[in-house]
């Protein structure tokens, strides 16, 4: 508001605010050298103060939704492989936050909520991990979305790398803090454990965030159903999953194909 919307057309009265105005707004920001991804996030943040209006009767009807945004260019995420997925984890042992890239790879768990995870929300004799809260930048929220509040099934990997990180552990009730106790801050994670720890194991400079995308792309490319992929990582609805992963699902037409094959396939041949 205060970058883009206050200072374009702040100075127009809201009843004179028309599309035209809005589409010029658009256009100037992408001339300026803005991306379409960050002018659409201008478009949604007016969308939603002029529909605030109509509610107060301010406006007879929203003029942003007679405007187009542009759309951004979906690009595409790089995960890592199985191989340096596999080297990720080698590289990973015995360092401090190990079994938080062993659950991000295992579970596709989100940053926030990992480090929202306490000791009260695992249970290492059944198995299983519950996912409750977000923490980000000392705040804790609910799960992003309903289904994000989950229950997720632990992989012998992670209960081993949980049970060896309890151990070395000081006592705090988050499963991942700092030495005094308090919960890991994400951009400390970040600076001082996730880029020295790709450095080191000569791995490219991905976003952490992608470790969810990785965790997705191995299951996915594994055959595992969609649907089962959506709910561990608690995705609103199985669209979302599909459209996310979209590039994955049709690399698996050959086996499909081949699936379809075996099942019709003359037996007399």
């Amino acid at each position: 508001m205060r970058l883009h919307l206050k200072t374009s057309i702040g100075g127009i009265k809201l009843l004179k605010l028309n599309a035209l105005d809005i589409q010029e707004l658009y256009l100037s920001k992408l001339a300026s050298g803005l991306s379409p991804r960050t002018v659409q996030i201008i478009h949604t943040t007016l969308h939603k103060a002029l529909k605030q209006a109509v509610r107060w009767s301010l406006l007879s009807k929203n003029v942003a939704e007679a405007v187009t945004p542009p759309k951004p260019q979906k690009k595409e995420i790089r995960v890592l492989t199985t191989e340096e997925t596999k080297r990720l984890l080698w590289t990973a042992r015995g360092d401090r936050f190990e079994a938080l890239y062993v659950l991000a790879v295992t579970t596709g768990m989100r940053q926030g909520e990992l480090l929202g995870l306490k000791w009260d929300d695992i249970d290492l004799h059944k198995g299983t991990l519950r996912v409750s809260r977000t923490l980000w930048e000392g705040k804790t929220t609910p799960p992003k979305t309903p289904k994000a509040n989950r229950s997720i099934r632990l992989t012998g990997m992670a209960k081993e790398a949980l049970r060896t990180h309890l151990e070395r552990g000081n006592g705090s009730d988050w499963v991942f803090s700092t030495t005094s106790g308090t919960p890991a801050n994400c951009h400390n994670l970040t600076n001082r454990s996730w880029w020295p720890l790709l450095k080191k194991a000569r791995l490219p400079r991905i976003p952490f965030h992608n470790l969810r995308h990785t965790a997705a792309t191995l299951l996915l490319s594994q055959g595992v159903h969609p649907k089962l992929v959506q709910e561990l990582l608690g995705h609103s609805d199985i669209a979302t999953t599909l459209n996310t992963y979209s590039h994955v699902i049709p690399s698996m037409g050959g086996r499909t194909a081949s699936a379809m094959e075996d099942l019709l396939e003359d037996p007399e041949e």
